[in-house]
C-alpha cells in the first residue's frame, strides 16, 4: 500500500474522539480511513474516490484490514455524493495545488492539483455533510493556507487549530494541518518538525505517529 507523509501526518493529528461517523474525502488507497478506524474503535467510516484504481485498492485494503466491518469504500466524486447521514469528522488531503503547472499525466494530475475538485467543491461539500457540532481535519501546503481559510469563512467554517509542518529543522513550514468548523472557537497554533539536521525524525514527530509505523 502506498503511503505518504501527508497522509500520516494528517491521519495521526486529525481529532477522531468522539465521533460516531466519519467521511474521507479522496481517499486513494484508504490509508487515512484505515488509521481513523485504527484510531477510534467505534466509529463507522465512509471513503469516497473519483478514481476507480483507487477506490478498488481502497475497497481491497479495506476488506482484508481487521476493521473491515467499519469501513466502507465509494466510488464516487463529492460533487454527487449524497449519503442520508452527516458526519461528525470530515477528513481530507485534497489535491495540492490550485493555480499551477500540470505534469500531463493525467491521474498524477488529479491527485495533486484541483482538477476533479476545487477547494470552492470541498468547502461546499464538507458544509453540506457535516454535522452541527462536527469537524473538518484538511492538510494543505502553506501557500494555500490563507486563501482556503478565506473561502471558509465566506461559507461560515472558521479555523480553530492550525499546525505548521517544517519537513527539516531550520527550514520554513511547507505544510498546515488545519481543522474546521461552524463553531466560533478561538485559534490554537503549533508547530511540527518532521527531520532534524541529520535528517532522524524527531521526537516530536515519532509521538505523533508511532502507532502507524512498524518502526523507526
Amino acid at each position: 500500500m502506498k503511503v505518504n507523509t501527508d497522509g500520516v501526518l494528517l491521519g495521526a493529528w486529525a481529532d477522531a474522539e468522539g465521533a460516531e461517523t466519519i467521511l474521507d474525502i479522496g481517499t486513494g488507497t484508504g490509508v487515512i480511513a484505515l488509521m481513523m478506524a485504527q484510531r477510534n474503535v467505534a466509529a463507522t467510516i465512509d471513503a469516497i474516490d473519483i478514481d476507480a484504481d483507487a477506490y478498488a485498492q481502497a475497497g481491497e485494503n479495506f476488506r482484508s484490514s481487521t476493521w473491515s466491518a467499519r469501513l466502507c469504500a465509494h466510488h464516487a466524486a463529492l460533487q454527487v455524493y449524497f449519503p442520508e447521514k452527516k458526519y461528525d469528522l470530515v477528513i481530507s488531503n485534497p489535491p495540492y495545488f490550485v493555480d499551477d503547472y500540470k505534469t500531463g499525466d493525467h491521474q498524477k494530475d488529479i491527485a495533486k492539483h484541483g482538477i476533479s475538485l476545487s477547494y470552492q467543491e470541498l468547502i461546499a461539500g464538507i458544509v453540506r455533510l457535516l454535522s452541527e457540532r462536527g469537524k473538518a481535519a484538511i492538510v494543505l501546503p502553506v501557500f494555500n493556507l490563507q486563501l482556503f481559510e478565506s473561502m471558509a469563512l465566506g461559507q461560515k467554517l472558521s479555523i480553530v487549530k492550525c499546525t505548521e509542518v517544517t519537513a527539516v529543522e531550520g527550514k520554513p513550514p511547507y505544510l498546515a494541518l488545519i481543522q474546521i468548523g461552524r463553531q466560533q472557537k478561538e485559534l490554537t497554533k503549533d508547530r511540527i518538525v518532521i527531520q532534524n539536521e541529520e535528517g532522524l525524525f524527531t521526537p516530536q514527530y515519532k509521538a505523533l505517529t508511532r502507532d502507524f509505523y512498524l518502526k523507526f
